[in-house]
């Protein structure tokens, strides 16, 4: 056999797979083209709230502590999908996986330690920053003349 006919026969599998993939996203993205609606009217870009005339902007701007939030998240739960394919493989990768997961573990505490020591996880500001002086100056309104 030839080197391409070998390299086919090797990756025909994963052939077929992209072209399925393909295949069914140019069918979603087509039947939703051809089967979607269409709005003609003037406040095409108008938001609707069930029926209801809308009350100031529908763009709200989000604080980026929401998005903080999310990559944490994301952050931590891709940590623990690695800490899942660990304890599915514990029989196999032995005491060197025990102690590679440890050591994994270990980074990810410091790490948290680290967020918690700069304030990331903070939802306000300390309060020491938001206190507010004192007057320098008393001004009696009530008694506005001299006695």
């Amino acid at each position: 056999m030839s080197t391409s006919t070998e390299l086919f026969a090797h990756h025909w599998a994963f052939a077929v797979f992209l072209l399925g993939a393909f295949g069914l996203c140019a069918l979603m993205l087509l039947g939703a083209f051809f089967l979607g609606g269409r709005a003609k009217a003037r406040a095409k870009h108008v938001p609707y709230e069930s029926g209801i005339d809308s009350v100031g902007s529908a763009r709200l701007r989000m604080s980026a502590k929401f998005y903080l939030v999310a990559m944490f998240f994301v952050i931590f739960d891709v940590e623990a999908l690695f800490l899942y394919a660990w304890s599915v493989s514990i029989k196999e990768s032995g005491w060197l996986g025990f102690i590679e997961a440890s050591i994994f573990i270990l980074v990810l505490l410091a790490g948290l330690f680290y967020l918690v020591r700069i304030g990331a996880l903070n939802w306000t500001p300390s309060r020491s920053s938001r206190q507010v002086s004192k007057p320098s100056v008393v001004i009696n309104i009530n008694n506005s003349h001299p006695q």
